[in-house]
């Protein structure tokens, strides 16, 4: 079925692509609309887990144990995606970047439809979970495909010297994603009640999500190949399995760019889902004010990517990364005392936590595309962002909720912290060539 889809993606038709010069507006916008659409399906997910899931999929355990089981079934995309990853990536890698993306796209958002139409445990009993655990499943599979594409169609577009510029376009995917997720749970509380939103008001962000999903395919669609994969053809460059050739060759850029993105995830998700379960379970927030802080951190992320992209620019990408991760260590030790001062201090958090997050996310695209050249680029950026997906972020909800239940605030400082020293011990290890 996969050859079927991406069938139209033959060396032929891609050389005949050449004629259409892709634009770099239509180039940055194109990666930017599948990211944007990507993670807002992902984040609906995550919002979901804390104030939706629980209740209408894990009815019979206490709030602690149903929250942990939500969170469990959020994991599963993380494991799912360097699988996604590694189907995407050869297909990118042998077919091209452009018909790739349009069919991890799809994938993704069959997914995210499906779970909106999904009957509760109510309805179906225990088929309700595993039906959710199994979308949840398609939509991490189809995310691992999409974000290593999208970088590429941006950095493998870039004229010489602005690749870290254009590199940080699709990492804006992210915050854009999670303040559209975050806004459509906003308001929807804001125009029903609590109850009508666990009866059904929850199911709209996941149907409604076809509406971004046709907008991507019309905008993925209209763009060409990009010049890098163009020339490899040309070349004759491309090798039968890709990911044999990046196991076999690539061994130590894999394994070092796992763990140079490993602060970034584990930052990102203490500051997003663990952060609103936080104040959703433990310090009681109106799940309202909870999603408007969510607002504010996804606005900051935002804001903070393009100014890392200038200052990699500028000082270069390895420096800024560098100095990124040392905050974000000397952040671990402050965030136990935020955490634990109400709400003022939760604010506090929200604005260094996701100003450091922008600063290391806007970066990490093109850091883990750069060792890799074209013919295993694709497969290759993909499994490493994939990688660091299930070390760092899997089940850094679940973690944090468990260290904070049975040791308090302070471990969880100590899990971010020791998260920074793994990322700065393997940037510093990395040549300037390989981050």
């Amino acid at each position: 079925m996969m050859s079927d889809m991406l069938a139209s993606g033959s060396p032929t038709a891609t050389h005949s692509n050449r004629a259409g010069l892709n634009s770099p507006a239509r180039v940055l916008f194109a990666s930017l609309v599948g990211t944007t659409i990507e993670f807002f399906d992902f984040y609906v997910y995550a919002t979901a887990a804390v104030l939706v899931f629980p209740t209408l999929f894990f009815p019979n355990s206490d709030p602690t144990t149903a929250l942990l089981a939500s969170f469990a079934t959020f994991s599963i995309a993380f494991f799912a995606r360097p699988l996604g990853a590694i189907v995407f990536g050869h297909y990118g890698d042998r077919i091209g970047r452009k018909t790739t993306l349009v069919a991890a796209l799809l994938t993704m958002g069959v997914s995210t439809v499906i779970i909106g139409l999904l009957p509760s445990y109510e309805t179906i009993g225990v088929l309700a979970p595993l039906l959710l655990a199994l979308c949840r499943f398609g939509q991490g599979f189809g995310l691992g495909g999409e974000w290593g594409g999208a970088v590429l169609l941006a950095t493998e577009n870039a004229p010489p010297g602005k690749r870290s510029w254009y590199g940080m376009f699709p990492q804006l995917g992210a915050p854009v994603g999670l303040f559209l997720s975050s806004g459509v749970f906003w308001l929807l509380l804001h125009v029903m009640s609590q109850e009508s939103l666990l009866a059904w008001g929850w199911r709209i962000p996941f149907v409604a999500s076809i509406v971004l999903i046709a907008v991507g395919l019309w905008v993925r669609l209209s763009i060409t190949e990009t010049p890098a994969f163009q020339k490899a053809i040309e070349k004759q460059e491309r090798v039968e399995v890709p990911v044999v050739e990046l196991f076999r060759n690539h061994k130590r850029s894999l394994v070092l760019g796992t763990f140079v993105a490993l602060a970034t995830f584990v930052l990102f998700y203490i500051g997003s889902a663990y952060l609103l379960s936080y104040n959703v379970k433990v310090l009681k927030l109106p799940f309202v004010e909870a999603l408007e802080i969510q607002l504010l951190g996804s606005v900051l992320f935002g804001l903070f990517i393009p100014l890392a992209g200038k200052l990699a620019e500028r000082f270069g990408r390895r420096e800024v990364l560098i100095l990124t991760t040392v905050l974000i260590g000397a952040f671990s030790f402050v965030l136990p005392g935020l955490m634990t001062s109400g709400e003022s201090g939760i604010f506090v958090f929200v604005i260094l936590a996701m100003a450091l997050m922008g600063m290391t996310y806007g970066l990490i695209g093109t850091a883990l595309a750069a060792p890799f050249p074209t013919k295993v680029r694709y497969t290759g950026s993909s499994i490493t962002f994939n990688f660091a997906g299930i070390f760092g972020a899997s089940l850094a909800p679940y973690i944090a909720t468990w260290l904070q239940a049975n040791y308090g605030m302070t471990y969880v400082g100590y899990y971010l912290g020791i998260s920074a020293v793994i990322t700065l011990a393997c940037i510093l290890l990395s040549g300037k060539e390989e981050v």
